[in-house]
């Protein structure tokens, strides 16, 4: 269809009107800025590709460019099916890669299955400390040069977890854990808790002699509390006085008659160097009795 003009001449019908109309007033928008840039840079002074698509601000010599209202517009829109699409995790480790001087770092197979040969799965019958004790030494067998030994206790911790242990570590938030110290201190208050501390001091002390357990026995079961709890608290002094304490009347006379007078009228160190003679001596006697002579020895 066509139409006539003033003049008389035919005009075809624009079918696209709203189209044209949009595209005719970018292009005088567009030539509306150019020109206020033309009057705000000086004529000697060439005009850069940057300044031909922005709009001059009084007061700034920075110009900031003017976005077209319709593309603006498309590149904001977001669909559902955008909102729905799953995204990839920046970091998939909790622990972050410890920053070292080497380039790099290479450990033997042999390292990592040694390490794997002591998991910790977070049973309540599995020991932290103990856990934590053989993973430092194990990992005190290498010293890559310029790795220091915390680096490489941080980075190979995660191989030491499974099952459960292991989904609780992963459950921090990525690369959140930078530093062995934080990696210690978060995995013993959750496998380590106060509870556990309360217990162990109990424990200790409330420690008494077993009826058939010999004075050689003794001590070590009373260290190996202390040492399932190494967050008791009790001094050296309190150790002794608790051991001695609960040890049973025929071991206590031992122990006097050894030092010729009451053992707690000794010093800590006195009374130390005392239990352990009578140890050594106890463990020498329980040995003779043990081996009984035949006819082909005798």
């Amino acid at each position: 269809m066509q139409r006539r003009s003033t003049t008389g001449d035919l005009i075809p019908i624009d079918l696209e009107i709203n189209a044209t109309c949009r595209r005719r007033n970018s292009e005088r928008i567009r030539n509306f800025l150019q020109d206020l840039e033309a009057a705000a840079i000086p004529e000697e002074e060439p005009r850069s590709s940057e300044a031909s698509s922005s709009f001059p601000i009084a007061g700034h010599s920075h110009i900031e460019p003017v976005e077209d209202p319709i593309m603006a517009e498309e590149t904001r829109r977001v669909t559902l099916e955008d909102y729905s699409s799953s995204t990839m995790p920046q970091f998939f480790t909790s622990i972050a890669q410890p920053e070292v001087q080497a380039q790099k770092i290479t450990y033997p197979p042999s390292l990592i299955q040694l390490i794997q040969n002591n998991l910790f799965h977070g049973l309540p019958n599995e020991d932290p400390y103990a856990h934590l004790a053989t993973y430092i030494e194990i990992c005190n067998t290498i010293r890559p040069a310029g790795v220091p030994a915390d680096a490489i206790r941080l980075s190979l911790f995660s191989f030491s977890l499974a099952g459960e242990a292991k989904r609780w570590l992963q459950s921090f938030k990525g690369n959140n854990l930078k530093s062995w110290d934080e990696v210690v201190e978060i995995f013993l208050k959750k496998y380590f808790p106060e509870s556990k501390t309360a217990e162990g001091k109990a424990a200790i002390s409330s420690f008494h002699q077993f009826p058939d357990e010999s004075l050689s026995e003794a001590p070590e079961r009373f260290r190996g509390l202390l040492w399932k709890n190494p967050t008791h608290g009790f001094s050296e002094p309190i150790q002794l006085n608790i051991f001695i304490d609960g040890l049973r009347p025929q071991s206590k006379q031992l122990l006097d008659a050894s030092a010729r007078v009451k053992i707690k009228m000794k010093t800590p160190e006195e009374a130390m160097d005392l239990i352990e003679s009578m140890v050594v001596s106890d463990i020498a006697i329980l040995r003779d009795r043990a081996h009984i002579p035949t006819k082909k020895s005798l």
